[in-house]
């Protein structure tokens, strides 16, 4: 038993002592693998970070298919990490070795964007001094990443579907093919069924491109990330901007629970490198939120506006203002009655139907005294 044995048996051997002991050695290694594979999609993986069961089947499928030279297609709104997925892929095919080359298709026009991607030779056209390798041959042996592949004008997406069939290039100017081995991982933000009925996409040129889709879910989809996507960019935008962060208050994080966040993991980002700019305390509240983004203004007033019922929008105000005054005095609920103009019963009964928990709100006692102090 010392030695790393599970159990032992003895003579006389009892068949139903045996069966029972396989039993539990069988379901203990299950058990056992279960723990490896929540361990290996913990709640970082890759660089992408989610712990809600969207994500966590994102990350198998990733795994899966990553192995594999087929051209793959990500679908997801902006903000949602469609570039952090292209670079998981790449990682965990046989091409991670070689270079991972990505271009924004909506970032350069339709000229720029063909010698951008298929290079030129010189005296090509006017002000081409010099041959240019293009990012396709930059990627060769590696994965080329095409964003916004949806924003691509249709000349050149005849040009980009020859290449997919034939492994070839042919350089602006140039005579002469070249052979490119190259994994084509494209993603959109857009309906493709949309711009093929408008006219906007090739069909044939999708169907080349999409041999697996993967669908990115947007974070109103995966809601109970946000706690530590949040908490993730507080500790990194703390030792950026040497700031001592020691708590988050609660009425911070149940706001940005309720926000729209329609920008995804990008926008909550970008509010929180903001809001750590602005703080001078070592707790993050309310307050410390960039002007425009404040309660009853954008993403929040989208939050309200968008519900169907006007009970639901009503108590998405109610919530988000009734936190705001609370902040404002300190969670003094007895001044913060008076400030609404109710008694403090009533306010406490508002509370707990809101599911307003004062006591989670009192301030440090502590950092209270110390500052009197």
């Amino acid at each position: 038993m010392k030695a790393g044995a599970y159990d032992y048996v003895t003579k006389p051997f009892n068949l139903d002592e045996i069966r029972i002991i396989l039993k539990n050695i069988s379901e203990k290694i299950l058990l056992e693998n279960r723990v490896k594979e929540l361990q290996q999609y913990a709640d970082e993986y890759q660089n992408m970070i989610g712990k809600s069961e969207a994500m966590q089947r994102l990350f198998k499928v990733i795994d899966k298919v990553a192995p594999f030279d087929s051209h793959i297609l990500i679908i997801g709104e902006s903000g949602s990490g469609k570039e952090l997925v292209a670079k998981a892929l790449h990682n965990g095919s046989r091409r991670a070795n070689k270079r991972l080359v990505a271009i924004n298709c909506a970032s350069l026009p339709s000229e720029l964007l063909e010698s951008e991607l298929f290079g030129y030779s010189k005296g090509a056209f006017t002000g081409a001094y010099a041959s240019k390798r293009g990012l396709i041959e930059d990627a060769d042996g590696g994965t080329l990443f095409l964003d916004e592949i949806g924003e691509m004008p249709l000349s050149l997406q005849a040009k980009l579907l020859r290449f997919l069939e034939d492994k070839k290039i042919r350089p602006l100017g140039s005579g002469k093919e070249i052979d490119v081995d190259v994994r084509v991982v494209a993603a959109t933000n857009k309906t493709f069924r949309e711009l093929i009925e408008r006219g906007e996409f090739r069909e044939d040129l999708y169907y080349r491109l999409s041999t697996f889709e993967l669908m990115v879910p947007s974070l109103r989809e995966r809601r109970e990330d946000v706690p530590i996507l949040a908490d993730h960019f507080i500790k990194l935008f703390s030792r950026k901007f040497e700031k001592k962060i020691t708590k988050v208050d609660p009425g911070f994080m149940d706001y940005i629970m309720q926000s729209e966040l329609r920008g995804n993991v990008r926008e909550l980002k970008n509010i929180i490198e903001r809001m750590l700019i602005l703080s001078s305390g070592e707790v993050v509240t309310l307050k410390d939120l960039p002007p425009g983004i404040m309660m009853g203004e954008g993403d929040t007033a989208v939050n309200v506006f968008s519900q169907p019922k006007l009970k639901d929008a009503r108590k998405i105000f109610e919530r988000q203002f009734i936190l705001r005054q609370l902040i404002e005095h300190n969670y003094d609920v007895p001044a913060t009655a008076e400030s609404l103009g109710m008694d403090r019963t009533t306010l406490y009964r508002k509370m707990k139907q809101l599911g307003i928990n004062p006591e989670e709100m009192e301030p440090d006692k502590n950092t209270e005294s110390k500052s009197s102090s």
